[in-house]
């Protein structure tokens, strides 16, 4: 295992040090063979590690450093001065992608601050003090809950361009949370239904995931949509 590691290592801290714009045809290989299948499978492992900088990587180097590695050569670029160009490239891609998302939040909140000014100017949509919006789909008459209750509902989520990024429904199951464990947003849109209502909320970008977005869906600065359905209050 620890020679496995020394490869991929290997493999990184060259990889890393260069550059260029295509990558080179893999030679036809036989998997007939459980060793030629561990190869195999080892340097499938290294190239999902670097997928990512795939860009970056000028192949035949790598496959040379992985070569002198496996036939412990002497490497033909210092230590020390790999180590230098790792920490490097790391920092650089780390400051490009903070750059990025910074760029993204700024126009996702001009967005969101756009599309909140002209859905308040509709029947039906209330504004709150914290800027939250929320328009009544369906009146219910039971109990509205308290921050420190537990509730039940159905819920769907978008983003402002209809993209669907979460569905109780679509699961086949509702939801139970404590109302003070959920974005702002939600903890302050719930105490609002009575059971038994269906709402719709707008919820800007503050009182939602804010500058860090939740995963793959949703970016920095987002605002969210939420059609939310009452269905309990869990009482603790």
């Amino acid at each position: 295992m620890k020679r496995l590691m020394i490869i991929s290592c290997m493999a990184v801290l060259v990889a890393c040090s260069q550059t260029t714009e295509t990558v080179a045809e893999a030679p036809p290989v036989s998997l007939d063979s459980e060793k030629a299948k561990f190869s195999y499978a080892i340097g499938m492992d290294i190239g999902r590690n670097l997928q990512d900088i795939g860009s970056n990587i000028e192949t035949d180097v790598l496959l040379a450093a992985l070569k002198d590695s496996l036939e412990g050569k002497e490497p033909r670029l210092p230590v020390k001065e790999a180590a230098t160009i790792i920490q490097a490239f790391v920092k650089k891609q780390a400051e490009d992608k903070a750059a990025e998302k910074k760029i993204a939040g700024e126009q996702n909140k001009a967005e969101g601050l756009k599309f909140l000014a002209e859905n308040g100017k509709k029947a039906g949509v209330t504004t709150t003090a914290s800027g939250l919006q929320y328009e009544v789909i369906t009146k219910g008459g039971g109990a509205k809950p308290k921050a420190t209750d537990s509730v039940k509902v159905h819920y769907r989520g978008t983003l402002l361009n209809g993209t669907e990024f979460d569905s109780s429904y679509k699961r086949g199951e509702p939801i139970s949370f404590p109302l003070n464990g959920v974005i702002p947003g939600w903890t302050e849109g719930v105490q609002l239904m009575n059971v038994g209502s269906k709402f719709k909320f707008v919820i800007p970008s503050e009182l939602a995931y804010g500058d860090r977005g939740a995963g793959p869906q949703i970016g920095p600065g987002n605002t969210l949509i939420f059609e939310v359905e009452l269905l309990g209050i869990e009482t603790e």
